[in-house]
């Protein structure tokens, strides 16, 4: 993909690095999301990928994100599949942790390593760094306590501070703390995680479109200037002014 991965543009080398803006990562988490959505509600039988992770999530031209990579995918397992090998497969700092005691596959897998690809988005950091701290080796473990705590100015990339609305960004990382609970009984299904980021991304375009009409009517007013100059003939005060086109409002979403 001509704008390599999301890995690549969030904390790759200084070639392909690049700082994403915050409604550019909500685009690209929503577009993810939608691809394993799509996987897992297959018709006849779910897919589950088994390997998400940021490099496993292309950009195109347009910046607009693809799952790639199914070579560890399979086919959830149902009643008298015990001929499929349920072999623990998957990337470190991604791995769902009940799968990997019990080797039981499920979509929940999925979620869990989505969820960690949210909080990736969110910090710019990777999953698993061992020359960070110890209490920041793991990206989740690290995160948990901010979030829990209403502390996302902690957490949140530098880059993209003071560039995201809010509402937006909670509803993101409560998603995100909800893919990684422990226990797969308590995640949310990518379905549900697709239909929260849909509506964080919807606030965020809101806010955008909002601050830019503020913007606008603040650049107007400026512009209503009062000239004043004296006529050569009479010597009196001229006033005219300058009057603003009509604005165009952006019409709710």
């Amino acid at each position: 993909m001509s704008n390599g991965s999301l890995q690549d543009r969030l904390y790759g080398g200084l070639s392909t690095r690049k700082i994403l803006d915050w409604p550019t990562r909500l685009s690209i988490a929503l577009g993810a999301a939608r691809g394993l959505a799509y996987l897992h509600s297959f018709p006849g039988r779910s897919v589950i990928h088994r390997d998400v992770k940021s490099s496993n999530i292309l950009l195109d031209h347009s910046m607009c994100a693809k799952v790639a990579d199914f070579g560890f995918s399979k086919y959830a397992p149902q009643e008298g599949d015990s001929a499929v090998s349920l072999e623990v497969r998957g990337t470190a700092g991604y791995l769902d942790p009940e799968y990997y005691t019990t080797q039981q596959l499920s979509a929940k897998s999925d979620v869990f390593s989505f969820g960690v690809v949210l909080l990736e988005i969110v910090s710019g950091r990777e999953p698993l760094n061992i020359h960070r701290p110890r209490n920041e080796w793991s990206l989740v473990e690290w995160a948990k306590p901010y979030i829990r705590a209403s502390k996302i100015e902690e957490i949140v990339d530098p880059g993209i501070k003071g560039g995201y609305h809010a509402e937006a960004m909670w509803r993101v990382l409560e998603v995100a703390l909800q893919c990684v609970e422990p226990f797969s009984a308590n995640r949310p299904v990518m379905d549900d995680v697709m239909r929260e980021l849909e509506d964080a991304l919807i606030i965020e375009n809101n806010a955008s479109e909002y601050m830019k009409s503020i913007e606008s009517i603040g650049s107007n007013r400026y512009s209503i200037v009062m000239e004043k100059r004296v006529l050569p003939s009479t010597s009196s005060m001229v006033e005219s002014t300058i009057i603003p086109q009509s604005l165009n409002h952006p019409q709710p979403r």
